[in-house]
């Protein structure tokens, strides 16, 4: 769903390459002709003197909603800075935004740098501190002609969900009271995952080693991301369940999250990722995006992301609509 898994886009990146190795089209990959984004928007805080005047740029972005939104912000912003924008948000994955981004056939999206790190990147282990991850990110990124702007505190990693009526009786604030919970009462901890994570070293037996779990595995459920929320919240089967810590439905089925007090796992925190000649024909786009991603924090995509997902509404509106109550972008 949030594309940061290696093993969904390991054949998808394999055919990628091999276009582009032959020089093809990279349209099997997941990309589409896209549409002119037509919004009549100007400058508010961010684009004054609209320095893009004249631009075309393209935005892309991976297909789930976050992903989507972020896209179209960025887009947006462009637009009320002056430039043409052409809409190709919403490819299939995470691979074919990646590789837009790379091969200069889109010049900007938001990019989690956990996925960076690790898919992309190849590296093994996470790094802790979020500001250093991005860095490493940054620096080892320069050889694919990909430039990446500061990043925001917007941290869609994963963590264990529990409802508030349940966790009333057990109080559990970290994933070291469930690794306590579970020595205490092994019986007690049912937990509800996607297939993957279920058998990833960096998902669920992953988490078992570092907090010292003793989850027995008839407890351990599998089912599809988006039941895992409702069976936390409204059935006695799964006391926890895997969750991403930016979801709208966490709030909106009234649920806790818990810390990953050992980190475990990766931060995934959300960037703009530029094609770089992108980035060194419009050093303006530096100037635009900044202030952004400053403001995008995990609450506030936590409440954009329940508009959509919860909600049904549009990405593209409920983007528009933030930026303008934000004063980033004005109605023309």
């Amino acid at each position: 769903m949030h594309g940061r898994s290696p093993s969904l886009t390991v054949r998808t990146a394999a055919a990628c390459a091999a276009l582009l190795a032959l020089g093809l089209p990279l349209a099997g990959c997941g990309l589409k002709s896209g549409s002119p984004m037509v919004d009549d928007v100007v400058p508010g805080s961010v684009g004054q003197g609209q320095p893009l005047k004249g631009a075309s740029l393209t935005v892309t972005s991976k297909n789930f909603s976050e992903n989507i939104v972020l896209g179209q912000m960025i887009g947006l912003i462009f637009k009320a800075a002056g430039a043409e924008v052409l809409d190709r948000t919403n490819l299939p994955g995470s691979i074919s935004a990646r590789e837009a981004v790379k091969q200069g056939d889109a010049d900007a999206m938001y990019e989690y740098t956990g996925t960076a790190w690790i898919t992309y990147l190849g590296n093994d282990e996470p790094i802790t501190d979020p500001y250093e991850q991005w860095e490493a990110v940054r620096a080892a990124d320069v050889k694919n002609g990909v430039a990446w702007l500061p990043p925001s505190t917007l941290n869609n990693t994963y963590t264990l969900a529990i409802s508030k009526k349940n966790n009333a009786k057990y109080g559990l604030k970290t994933m070291s009271d469930v690794a306590a919970l579970s020595q205490r009462d092994p019986k007690a901890v049912t937990v509800c995952v996607e297939n993957e994570f279920a058998s990833r070293e960096d998902g669920l037996p992953g988490m078992e080693k570092a907090y010292g779990m003793k989850i027995p595995a008839g407890n351990v459920m599998k089912m599809d991301a988006g039941i895992i929320y409702t069976q936390v919240s409204k059935s006695d089967s799964c006391l926890l369940g895997e969750a991403f810590t930016t979801d709208g439905r966490i709030k909106a089925m009234d649920l806790d999250t818990l810390a990953d007090d050992r980190h475990f796992f990766p931060n995934y925190n959300a960037a703009p990722e530029l094609h770089a000649k992108t980035l060194e024909k419009y050093p303006a786009i530096a100037g635009l995006l900044d202030p952004l991603s400053k403001r995008l924090t995990t609450e506030t995509a936590q409440r954009l992301n329940a508009l959509v997902d919860v909600e049904g509404r549009d990405p593209h509106d409920v983007a528009k609509e933030w930026l303008v109550a934000e004063g980033f972008i004005k109605e023309g």
